[in-house]
């Protein structure tokens, strides 16, 4: 698989070149269900809008520079795309240095492979690249880091690609609870567990679904379910309960320390090779938000990366399993 880490402070010739490359695969994706399927341009904004007022002109900006058209604009909104699963476990370490880790659990086709570094809108982030702007994982300069897992539920609904909701966190909050309180307002389109950590240690976990309000927590673990087992044959196929408690103990009974537990996410059951079945492990995230710090790593590999010293670059990574 072929990583790449690029900055660019404000949306501009490398984001537009990002687009166009991405642009045909995803596009093929969200007309998989036909056009009509999908809402139209004014829904999609008026949506934006009304939830996400202020990355509103963020969205005018990109928009015109992935070349105006419908389409285009209509998926860079993320309101209701197509359903996506995905598998994912992630787990907050409380030692001295607090410590944000997760599973990247996907299809290896349908990923950006990417980590970027934005200056939009005065607010600098980095993390883990989806839909070319959203994010599954990352930190912004006000020491806030995040991650999502899918919830395990089939239920699809009428919200936003929790990828978005994840970059409009990042833009506009600083501490958990502002994170919680954003979480807990913005409609998702599917069922997710969206985990925060924060510079003075706070930490929640939202868990987020279409069809009910958001449960706020404090766990510090979350894998691909919520308060209760819901979608039995995908709970049973990812293993979700045998990962959170496999994570449960490492925090709790054996209290690793934090190397040991970085490394357990790089071993079963954490870590999956079962790309033939859909999804296994793409990479590893470690995120220290108190430091503005974070590591994509895989076996053998570490890659390391700083808000304020990002050297963009590439990396060609042989994942286990996958093709």
């Amino acid at each position: 698989m072929y990583w790449r880490a690029l900055s660019e402070d404000q949306p501009g010739p490398k984001w537009a070149g990002l687009f166009a490359e991405y642009w045909p695969n995803y596009k093929r994706w969200w007309l998989r269900e036909g056009d009509a399927a999908r809402p139209s341009y004014l829904e999609s904004r008026r949506a934006l809008t009304t939830h996400m007022p202020e990355i509103v002109p963020l969205y005018d900006r990109l928009c015109d520079l992935a070349g105006g058209g419908d389409q285009a604009a209509r998926f860079l909104s993320f309101y209701c795309p197509p359903p996506y699963l995905a598998g994912c476990s992630q787990a907050i370490w409380t030692g001295e240095e607090p410590v944000l880790v997760r599973n990247y659990d996907y299809n290896a086709s349908a990923f950006d492979s990417l980590v970027l570094h934005t200056g939009w809108q005065g607010r600098r982030v980095m993390g883990t690249s989806d839909g070319v702007w959203g994010m599954v994982d990352g930190t912004n300069d006000a020491g806030l880091a995040i991650s999502l897992t899918f919830g395990g539920r089939r239920v699809v609904g009428t919200g936003f690609g929790v990828p978005l909701i994840l970059r409009y966190v990042l833009q506009t909050c600083e501490t958990a609870a502002e994170a919680g309180k954003v979480l807990a307002r913005v409609p998702t389109h599917m069922s997710y567990n969206v985990t925060v950590l924060d510079a003075k240690r706070q930490y929640l976990t939202a868990m987020m679904a279409p069809d009910r309000p958001a449960v706020i927590t404090h766990a510090a673990v979350a894998t691909n379910h919520q308060e209760n087992v819901e979608w039995v044959s995908h709970a049973r196929f990812t293993a979700t309960v045998e990962r959170e408690r496999f994570l449960l103990q490492r925090l709790t009974l054996h209290r690793d320390p934090e190397e040991k537990f970085i490394g357990a996410f790089l071993k079963p059951p954490l870590y999956s090779t079962a790309f033939e079945a859909g999804f296994g492990t793409l990479y590893t995230a470690v995120y220290r938000p108190r430091l503005q710090q974070m590591e994509i790593r895989w076996p053998g590999t570490v890659w390391p990366m700083s808000m304020d010293d990002f050297h963009e670059g590439a990396r060609r990574v042989q994942i286990p399993g996958a093709a």
